[in-house]
């Protein structure tokens, strides 16, 4: 009976609150629209109606470091730790922004910022229901919620909302405000924006979505903590399913759509932002930290393909190892790719170390320059017969990587085969002086330890170069002996002037070195490589080039401690053929030959350049004359010559004094007509510019200088 009574009074009492509901909703509902009416005409030059228009235009956003399409490489977050890329409506797919307004706010282009039809709706259905069953907020308002600090919920905040909603309406037009939704979007712990939210949960642009991918991004703002993927799948599949049948019940996307969506799994896990060049965001937000950004000339496609080479090598070949590479356009300078270290975030690795910059012994990988310049010194030619044999150079016992000597071999071969005496006799004809010299000229900056100067060691790594210099040294051999400048910019810098070698000498170097055998398991590249090995087997080289690529490898440990069984030939030089392979099957061949140069079997050779054998004394003693020394002009003087009738440089009459005939001389490694007795020649110039005259007289021995004509 007590039961009955207390049911009989409940009755009126719910029928009650429902009224009470109702007239609280429709106050509610009063009171904003009264709010919104009344306040237009004050908030318009109000101070707090300006501030939110500051506020949209002075977003905080992710800086990034992008390639030279635009693709993102390096985002940085902001300084709360947050992930907040830009968007645009140009990056999003147009369905996601269909489905968007759809669900969110169907007459967002038709309203001033605030829709009365979707509060009246709201206020009706809190009415009706006693509880709220949906919002009346537009994207206008979510956007000025968004922008505002964080504060409590209550009538007085959704009226500001609405009163910012209504000033950005006026101040930006939909698409900038659709702009601002799209990067301000919560999704979840740090990330914001639906740019930040596709890369984090589906590891791509949002330039494409499907459709499920589409409906949970749509469904996440409006409680992106209780329906993060990474953490409630179900509450996040939940929610995405709600999107998928209202838009299909709103038309807004077809029946037959719906099903196959609603079976697609949600991400259970966020993954990383993306990380590629690591070592160079970190370098370009240290130079210019200001910057609202950077584009760089790298590829995405060649980085992530050369980074996950790298990786794989450096498992390959043990915990510890690294590896670096630099691939460039040696015709525009442009850096397309570069990897300082196998694992940016690998500890025992060293990953954070770039190696791309940080200087080690090169090994032999500079002697294609040493043999470069004794063919344009005329001392030698690719055929020229060379001794390899254990030699003294005044305390200096160089020998070659295996301990063994090929006896007399071709300066091809010995280049092919990198033999260390060699590539020393004939630095000791060019002389180690001019050798860093030319380095200089093509853009290195070669280190020789405090106090010394130039010796015969830096032929075999006795010097200091970083990865980046060594690459730009061999862009420039690719160039004919151009100097190249690399750099990481779209606007190419201007080339420097002049050349650090003869163009024919250069040719005849790169010529040799597209011989040089492959490494096992590898077929012929069809471009030119070299390799080296620095003393105490710290540092693995190998550098190549074919008509438009150059590329640098590096292997090693960053610490410079050695690695048994480490050579450039056995563990760089497999890296750097998988590298031409990653560009692709478009190689471009290497050139022809330069006019003027001297192509010719050994037998046809000038006696000179038969043996390459420089000697000052007779057996026994006996003085020869004194070596030959090329008296005019002197080495180092600009020379100006005039032009004849028809605009050609008139000729140029050298002078010998020494060495025993006959003579023969060469211009930039051209033979100057055939052997002579006489201590003259005469030589015509084919342009203004640097260039090396050089003689050799009966006995091997030389003499060079180099001189500037204008």
């Amino acid at each position: 009976m007590k039961d009955r009574q207390n049911q009989e009074i409940s009755a009126p009492q719910r029928t009650r609150r429902r009224d009470i509901v109702r007239s609280v909703a429709g106050a509610v509902f009063a009171v904003a629209l009264v709010g919104a009416i009344v306040g237009v005409g004050g908030f318009l030059t109000s101070r707090d109606g300006a501030a939110v228009i500051e506020r949209a235009r002075a977003i905080d956003v992710s800086r990034e470091l992008t390639d030279r399409d635009g693709t993102l490489l390096n985002p940085f977050a902001i300084e709360d730790g947050r992930w907040r890329l830009k968007a645009d409506l140009a990056s999003v797919d147009p369905r996601f922004v269909q489905m968007l307004v759809a669900y969110e706010d169907k007459r967002f282009r038709d309203h001033a910022g605030v829709d009365p039809l979707a509060l009246g709706r709201a206020a009706w259905q809190l009415a009706t229901n006693g509880r709220i069953v949906s919002g009346g907020s537009t994207l206008t308002m979510q956007v000025a919620r968004l922008l505002s600090p964080r504060g409590e919920r209550s009538l007085g905040a959704k009226l500001r909302q609405m009163r910012d909603a209504i000033r950005l309406d006026l101040a930006f037009s939909k698409d900038e405000l659709l702009r601002l939704y799209l990067t301000l979007a919560p999704y979840g712990g740090n990330l914001e924006g639906v740019r930040a939210a596709s890369l984090a949960y589906f590891g791509h642009e949002p330039r494409k979505f499907s459709l499920a991918e589409a409906a949970l991004l749509v469904a996440l703002p409006q409680s992106p903590e209780a329906r993060r993927p990474d953490r409630d799948p179900q509450a996040a599949r939940a929610a995405r399913d709600r999107v998928l049948d209202r838009l299909v019940t709103a038309g807004a996307i077809q029946a037959d759509e719906l099903q196959p969506a609603l079976v697609v799994r949600i991400p259970a896990a966020r993954q990383d932002m993306p990380n590629l060049a690591p070592h160079l965001a970190r370098l370009v937000s240290t130079q210019t930290p200001d910057a609202p950004g950077w584009q760089v000339s790298l590829d995405a496609r060649l980085q992530a393909d050369l980074e996950a080479l790298a990786q794989d090598s450096a498992t390959a070949l043990g915990p510890v190892q690294s590896v670096a590479i630099l691939v460039a356009d040696h015709g525009t300078g442009e850096v397309l790719a570069e990897v300082g270290s196998a694992d940016f975030f690998d500890e025992r690795r060293a990953g954070q170390v770039d190696m791309v910059r940080a200087i080690r012994s090169p090994g032999s990988t500079l002697k294609p320059l040493i043999y470069g310049l004794a063919f344009e010194a005329g001392l030698a030619h690719p055929e020229t017969l060379i001794d390899d044999r254990p030699t003294n150079f005044g305390g200096y016992r160089p020998r070659n990587f295996d301990f063994g000597y090929q006896g007399t071999v071709s300066v091809r071969e010995a280049l092919e085969m990198s033999l260390n005496v060699p590539a020393v006799r004939l630095l000791e004809a060019v002389g180690p002086t001019r050798l860093v010299a030319r380095l200089k000229r093509a853009g290195a900056d070669p280190v020789l330890p405090r106090g010394d100067k130039p010796g015969l060691p830096i032929g075999l790594g006795g010097v200091g170069l970083s990865l980046d210099q060594l690459v730009t040294l061999f862009a420039g051999l690719a160039e004919g002996g151009a100097p190249v400048s690399l750099h990481r910019t779209l606007e190419s810098p201007a080339r420097a002037s002049g050349e650090f070698l003869d163009a024919r000498a250069a040719w005849q170097v790169g010529d040799i070195l597209e011989g040089t055998p492959p490494p096992a398991g590898h077929a012929s590249g069809g471009f030119a490589y070299k390799t080296g090995t620095s003393y105490g087997y710290r540092d693995a080289w190998s550098v190549g080039y074919d008509g438009r690529h150059v590329i640098g490898v590096w292997v090693g440990r960053p610490n410079g401690a050695p690695i048994a069984g480490l050579s450039g030939r056995i563990t760089a030089a497999p890296i750097l053929f998988d590298a031409f392979e990653r560009l692709g099957p478009k190689r471009v061949p290497l050139p022809s030959p330069p006019k003027g140069t001297l192509i010719s079997r050994a037998a046809d050779l000038p006696p000179a350049l038969r043996r390459f054998a420089p000697g000052e004394t007779l057996t026994g003693g006996a003085t020869r004359e004194p070596p030959p020394s090329i008296v005019f002009p002197p080495n180092g003087a600009r020379v100006a010559l005039e032009e004849d009738g028809e605009g050609h440089l008139r000729p140029l009459v050298v002078k010998l004094d020494g060495g025993r005939p006959p003579f023969q001389w060469f211009a930039n490694g051209a033979p100057i007509d055939g052997a002579d007795r006489r201590r003259n020649a005469t030589w015509q110039p084919d342009g203004r510019g640097f260039s090396t005259v050089s003689v050799i007289d009966a006995d091997g021995r030389s003499a060079s200088v180099t001189v500037f004509v204008e």
